[in-house]
């Protein structure tokens, strides 16, 4: 099953940022992942406000491909930056529909 990775993130340094997107793009392809939106371009149509600078989406052949890009050990000292370095907010999604 297709899952999605739904992120706002919203950075507080940007030291971090150009070692993070090569190798983010490289472990993200590896594990079947790929990009479909990455933009600082994007609206909230309702709710409370929940600002981001960013909003990226992921699309992964299955939840054990997005939950080894996660764990992927090439990988972890740039989420570590990341973490540190942004205010992030990352969910997992199962590509269903629970109310059909």
């Amino acid at each position: 099953m297709t899952y999605y990775s739904v992120l706002d993130v919203t950075p507080t340094a940007e030291d971090w940022i150009p070692g993070y997107l090569p190798t983010a793009n490289e472990r993200v392809a590896a594990h079947g992942g790929k990009y479909l939106a990455r933009t600082a371009t994007h609206a909230q149509m309702e709710g409370e406000d929940q600002p981001a600078g960013l909003r990226i989406i992921i699309e992964w052949p299955s939840e054990e491909a997005a939950r080894a890009f996660m764990a992927d050990s090439a990988y972890a000292p740039h989420l570590a930056a990341r973490t540190k370095g942004s205010v992030s907010h990352h969910y997992l999604i199962a590509g269903q529909d629970d109310l059909a």
